[in-house]
């Protein structure tokens, strides 16, 4: 099995490449959008770069698949992934705030079987491996216990439609908010929308090695490395509300899926 000790080296140095430029500190790196309101910046090339060369080195029979990197279905046919987002929370990367985090998974037969992230700013460095737990700069995690829907945390920027649920501070990343629910830190984590495995993969197994129940928004299990590397959300919460988030939210999710998936 890989040395997870000089996995979480270079995930750690991804971290650093990305904080020499990040505005925090004071610096402007290059910024562009990919697309309509999706910005990507030179930091997130260069942390992408660094961990295609440093990952195929370390284990160069798994195939790649990454946010900032053409797909090709050569993956597919490999027993081993990597699954890579250079920098989750590009928007706040670039805002000089801290919610964003280098995310590596390594999936096998559609499962994850080791995730990190490198919140640098933040001083973090979430690890987990699958049967073995989940920690946060070496200190084993607990997800939320949770036993009521009612007044779970949730990192979002308002509640409009749940007010009966509690607002906590929510990075930009995805995969941090997911790892929060991991380190009770929130209650429940949803997205109802089309997004992709690099965003999720990591973290849903950094949650679930804590004690998080995980699933897509219709609480289906979650599959990574597949042909289309999308799902269609994800929910992570305490155990004992999963069942409650799913009912709550099988309307919406029902009638967000379905424009997107035609």
């Amino acid at each position: 099995m890989i040395d997870r000790a000089r996995l979480e080296s270079i995930v750690s140095q991804a971290g650093e490449i990305a904080l020499a430029s990040w505005p925090g500190h004071g610096h402007s790196p290059e910024v562009w959008d990919k697309s309509p309101d999706n910005p990507v910046s030179a930091a997130d090339i260069a942390v992408d770069n660094f961990l295609r060369e440093r990952l195929g080195e370390l284990l160069p029979a798994a195939g790649w698949l990454s946010e900032e990197t053409a797909d090709h279905p050569e993956r597919l046919g490999r027993g081993l992934c990597w699954l890579v987002d250079p920098i989750d929370g590009t928007r706040d990367y670039i805002r000089g705030r801290t919610g964003w985090a280098v995310s590596v998974a390594l999936v096998s037969s559609g499962r994850p079987l080791l995730g990190l992230l490198s919140a640098p700013a933040r001083g973090e460095l979430w690890s987990a491996e699958a049967g073995r737990g989940a920690w946060r700069n070496g200190l084993p995690l607990r997800a939320s216990q949770r036993g009521d829907i009612v007044g779970a945390r949730v990192p979002v920027d308002a509640l409009p439609a749940d007010s009966d649920l509690a607002i906590v501070d929510k990075p930009n990343a995805i995969a941090l908010r997911i790892a929060m629910v991991g380190a009770d830190e929130a209650d429940l984590v949803a997205t109802l929308r089309w997004g992709f495995e690099w965003d999720i993969a990591a973290s849903t197994l950094i949650a679930r090695e804590a004690g998080a129940a995980v699933s897509d928004a219709f609480g289906n299990a979650l599959a990574f490395n597949k042909a289309d590397p999308r799902a269609f959300g994800v929910l992570v919460t305490a155990p004992a509300i999963h069942a409650a988030a799913v009912d709550r939210l099988a309307e919406r999710a029902e009638r967000l899926a379905r424009p997107s998936a035609d």
